[in-house]
This record gives C-alpha cells, structure tokens and sequence, in this order.
C-alpha cells in the first residue's frame, strides 16, 4: 500500500498490474532505476507515523489509475471548473501519467483555462494588456538586439516566434470581435 512509513514489498503480481494500469512497469529493471539502493527492504525512513491521516476533501477528487485512493493530503485551493475541469478529469480517469495522451490532456486543458481567461480579461473594465506585462518595454535601453547574439542564448531558436505566441491570441481575438460585430450591423441594418 502507497503512502505508509514501512517499505512495502510488491503486493501485487506485475502481470495483474501490467493488465489492470497501461504502461505499468517500463521500470521495473532495478538497472534502470536511479534510487534502487535506497529503495531495499529494512532501511530506515525516519517517519514518525504507520499512516498519514486522510484530508477530508470537498468532492471528487482526480487521482492517477495507478493509486487504489488518494494522497493523504491534496490541495483544494483551485477546484476543478469547466471546461477544462472536463479535461483534467478525463486525463486522470482514463491515462495513466505514464502515457504522453495523460500529459497532453492536461497541457489542452491549461491553454483553455489560460484562453478563459483571457476572455473574462477582456470582459472586465481592466482587460490584459500585453505589450506591458509581457516585459518587452523593460528591454528599452538594455540592448535588446545585442544582448542575444553571440552570447550562446538558447532561446533564440525560439525568438521569433514568441511574439507570434504573445500577440497572435490578441489579434484572433480582434479579429473575431470585428467580424462578430460586421455582422450584427449587417443583421440589423437589413431589416
């Protein structure tokens, strides 16, 4: 059992984990695994109790297929919402953390958190403003041409695309609001 002061030996057959979790045991080669001469039965962890005490939660929680229950302790300060809540929950209902499909259903889920809020943003009478908290102002006078060449930067290989990243939500966004509102003249004005 996960998350007790004693080292556990391997309760289950890998065979039934291998069947039961995808992608169950890709490490179980001790050559592969950097801390297996700590990981040896009868060596002391130091901890003061048998088992933690279970945090009561407020809901469902999401939890990886590979736990039979959750951690002891998890955060509840951001609770799954929305959409992308869908998204997250669908991660850890379905993939094991590790397959890439988990992972990128958690980065989709981010961005549709991040572009959320970018419309609440836009939506409140203080929305976003890019050019200022993106820190391209804070290059003025510190040599912004200079200072990435010859200097071995890795993130030149990525530089010009950053302002594509930074500023092409903003435009699409423009672009949509300008459209969105061509065609509610357009309704209106032909009536």
């Amino acid at each position: 059992m996960p998350y007790t002061a004693d080292k556990p030996g391997r309760p289950h057959d890998p065979e039934a984990l291998r069947a039961r979790i995808p992608g169950w045991g890709a490490d179980l080669d001790p050559a592969d695994r950097p801390a297996f001469p700590r990981e040896q039965p009868g060596i002391a962890t130091g901890a003061h109790w048998d088992l933690p005490e279970q945090q009561h939660g407020f809901g469902p929680r999401e939890k990886s297929v590979e736990h039979t229950r959750l951690t002891p302790v998890f955060g509840t300060a951001q609770p799954l919402h929305g959409v992308a809540g869908g998204i997250r929950r669908l991660a850890y209902a379905r993939y094991s953390e590790g397959q890439t499909a988990h992972w990128l259903l958690l980065v989709a889920a981010d961005r549709v958190d991040s572009a959320g809020a970018h419309l609440a943003s836009l939506a409140s009478r203080r929305p976003d403003d890019p050019i200022t908290q993106s820190g391209v102002l804070g290059e003025r006078g510190r040599h912004p041409i200079a200072s990435r060449f010859g200097r071995g930067r890795v993130d030149l290989k990525h530089a010009w695309m950053d302002p594509v990243l930074v500023v092409g939500p903003w435009v699409l966004a423009a672009v949509g609001l300008f459209r969105f509102g061509r065609a509610l003249v357009v309704s209106r004005g032909g009536r």
